[in-house]
């Protein structure tokens, strides 16, 4: 399973390299970008115990300093706080402007990794080693990066593209089941907004709740179409002023769901299914696309393993009121992005809240 996707910007172009066991091939496939020799290491403690060492190795063997830093994992620590403790290592191992910053774990690790990297020095080199389903084929393409507002997600932050994003399918065995889930909301997504022919071959999987579900050809596409799917939107609109927009498919509502449950009661994945469920209602209700794609959506998310519910301990209204703060919205307006037909979107200004808190309180029966 070897294969490079190019992202192709314009002024910051970059590969997905994704080869099964390539992460003991980390150095190797650095040196060629023309790095600095220092190397600042960024992963939780617990993806560091299992895959560190063999990170490091190999950035030894090609002749790479390596400084570690550990960041707990989870949403609850994706903040300031957490940045400025790499600001403080990268500052007591005089990392300069040729230094390299990796992130070694999921989309958490990712985004504060590379937004750290964005502003150290304004800007150093910036390399993306996903090591979750959801990071591999989401949060480490499109130069996303920021950490969490405690009045709402990914507030604060930059586009910083990195240089290279290596993924390494093979880490995936030693993936918790439910974060593994979460990854395959984000697959569901591409299918739903941009490549119909993806989610019919999720259709047609006879499980996919588990890795050990999942063939290798099947991983193979999920992978790669996925990736494919970021990139040729991310080429097309970098800075999300209009086509980008629909990455966000799910997100509106999902946001608010994760926001408002302090990060911790749902993870993101499933926040983002809840919020394809809730936008497909929408989409339905506005008579937008067809009751049969609705279903056909939820049932694909149901066979994942993934909520379609939202929990009855979150106020309807507070849902809608988070929604005002969203960064999506423009001109005081929230933009929804709604299905037309299976691998299709639009981007939309025009739902009225009522109709929101109407969907919102049938998603909680």
């Amino acid at each position: 399973m070897s294969s490079i996707i190019p992202v192709k910007l314009p002024q910051n172009p970059y590969n997905i390299a994704i080869a099964s066991n390539s992460l003991a091939q980390l150095g190797a496939h650095i040196s060629p970008l023309n790095l600095g020799k220092k190397v600042l290491l960024v992963s939780s403690p617990e993806i560091f115990d299992i895959y560190g060492e063999m990170a490091i190795n190999s950035l030894k063997q090609a002749g790479f300093e390596v400084i570690n830093h550990f960041i707990p994992a989870g949403e609850t620590y994706k903040n300031l706080d957490s940045i400025a403790q790499i600001y403080d290592t990268a500052v007591a191992q005089r990392l300069e402007r040729s230094s390299t910053f990796i992130a070694l774990g999921g989309g958490v690790i990712g985004d504060m990794t590379g937004f750290a990297a964005a502003t150290w020095l304004r800007g150093v080199n910036f390399i993306q080693v996903p090591t979750t389903l959801l990071a591999m084929v989401d949060a480490s393409i499109g130069g996303k990066t920021g950490v969490n507002h405690p009045q709402g997600k990914n507030l604060i932050g930059a586009f910083y593209q990195p240089r290279l994003v290596l993924i390494d399918p093979s880490v995936l065995k030693t993936l918790p089941v439910r974060e593994f889930r979460a990854g395959m909301a984000e697959v569901i997504k591409y299918g739903i907004i941009w490549d119909g022919d993806l989610f019919t071959q999720l259709e047609a999987a006879e499980k996919l709740a588990d890795f050990s579900d999942i063939s290798e050809t099947l991983l193979q596409i999920i992978i790669t179409r996925s990736c494919q799917a970021k990139a040729d939107v991310v080429s097309k609109d970098e800075k999300e002023s209009n086509l980008r927009a629909i990455l966000n498919y799910g997100h509106t509502i999902g946001h608010a769901i994760e926001s408002l449950t302090g990060y911790s009661l749902i993870n993101h994945g499933e926040a983002v299914a809840i919020g394809m469920v809730a936008a497909g209602k929408i989409a339905t209700k506005l008579n937008l696309w067809p009751s049969e794609a609705e279903i056909r959506q939820n049932n694909l998310i149901q066979k994942t393993g993934l909520p379609t519910t939202i929990p009855s301990s979150i106020n309807s209204s507070e849902i809608v009121d988070a929604l005002k703060i969203d960064k999506k919205v423009k001109s005081g307006k929230v933009r929804f992005i709604l299905p037309t037909q299976i691998g299709q979107v639009i981007i939309t200004d025009e739902v009225p809240s009522e109709l929101i808190f109407n969907v919102v309180e049938e998603l909680k029966r």
